[in-house]
C-alpha cells in the first residue's frame, strides 16, 4: 500500500475519499455509516472536521493541494481510531485486511528517540494522556452499552391488561423483518416457551378447542383459536412468553419505546 501521508495535529490521518478507496467501498457508504453511528465517533479522537479558514490553510499546504479537492467546503480527516471504527462498521474481509496494513505501515511513524530528560518527560506525559483518553472512551462506551441494553430490557412492562399481546406482536414483526424470516422466529419463541414452562401448546390448544365445542361455541370460532389464546389463559405462560420475546428482541437489537399500559 503506497499512500501519500496526510498529517494533521502531528498525526497521520485519512480523508474520506482515501479511506473509501483503501477499504474498497465508496464515499457515500463511509458518510452514511458515519451518520448512522455518529454517537460512537468523537471529534478530536476519531476524526477532525475542517471548515472555513482552517480548511483553507490546510488545503494550501503544498503536500495537501493535490490530495484534497479545492472545491470542498468541509473536510473530514479520520485518525487511526476513526479508521478502526469504520473498519468495524463495514466488517468486511477487505476492510479488516486493509486496516491491518494501515496499522502496520501508514499509521506507524517511527518515533524520534528522546534526546534529553525533558523529551522523555514530554513523551511519558503524552503516553499517560493517551491512556487516559482510551480509558475514558472505554468507560463511556461501556456505560452507553449498559444503558442501551437496559433500555431494550425495559421494552415491555407486563401489566394486567391485554396489551402484552399487541406489543409482543409488534416486537415479533420487527424481529422477523430484521432476520428476513417470518416463520422461524415464531417457531423458536414457542419452542423456548414449551421448554421453559414444561408444557405442550399443541395439546393445550386441542383441549381448549374441545372444551369450547362442548360449551356450545361454533366450530368456525373454535378453529380461529391459536397458541396465543392458550397462553392468555395462564398468567405464568404470559410472563415466560413476554420474557422470551424480550430476550430475542434484545439479541436482535430491536427497540420499541412503547410500554404496555
Amino acid at each position: 500500500m503506497n499512500l501519500t501521508p496526510i498529517e494533521f495535529k502531528k498525526q497521520r490521518v485519512l480523508s474520506t475519499e482515501l479511506l473509501a478507496k483503501v477499504y474498497e467501498t465508496d464515499m457515500n457508504n463511509i458518510q452514511a455509516n458515519f451518520s448512522r453511528n455518529k454517537d460512537h465517533f468523537k471529534e478530536g479522537i476519531h476524526y477532525y472536521l475542517l471548515q472555513g479558514e482552517e480548511l483553507k490553510q490546510f488545503k494550501n499546504q503544498p503536500t495537501i493541494s493535490q490530495l484534497v479537492s479545492k472545491h470542498v467546503s468541509q473536510l473530514y480527516l479520520w485518525t487511526e481510531r476513526g479508521a478502526n471504527r469504520h473498519c468495524k462498521i463495514l466488517d468486511t474481509d477487505k476492510a479488516w485486511e486493509q486496516f491491518d496494513n494501515l496499522e502496520e505501515t501508514y499509521f506507524r511513524v517511527k518515533k524520534a528517540e528522546p534526546q534529553c530528560i525533558e523529551d522523555l518527560i514530554i513523551m511519558q506525559a503524552q503516553s499517560l494522556k493517551d491512556m487516559r483518553l482510551q480509558l475514558q472512551e472505554t468507560k463511556e462506551q461501556t456505560t452507553a452499552v449498559k444503558q442501551e441494553v437496559q433500555a431494550m430490557r425495559d421494552v415491555i412492562t407486563i401489566k394486567p391488561s391485554e396489551e402484552w399481546r399487541k406489543q409482543t406482536n409488534v416486537l415479533i414483526a420487527k424481529i422477523c423483518m430484521r432476520v428476513k424470516d417470518y416463520k422461524k422466529p415464531k417457531e423458536e419463541i414457542y419452542k423456548a416457551l414449551q421448554e421453559r414452562a414444561g408444557c405442550d401448546l399443541k395439546i393445550r390448544l386441542k383441549n381448549m378447542r374441545a372444551r369450547l365445542l362442548l360449551n356450545g361455541s361454533t366450530k368456525s370460532k373454535v378453529d380461529k383459536l391459536n397458541y396465543l389464546d392458550v397462553i392468555t389463559e395462564d398468567k405464568k405462560l404470559i410472563e415466560i412468553y413476554v420474557a422470551i420475546v424480550k430476550d430475542i428482541a434484545i439479541k436482535n437489537s430491536i427497540k420499541v419505546k412503547e410500554e404496555i399500559q
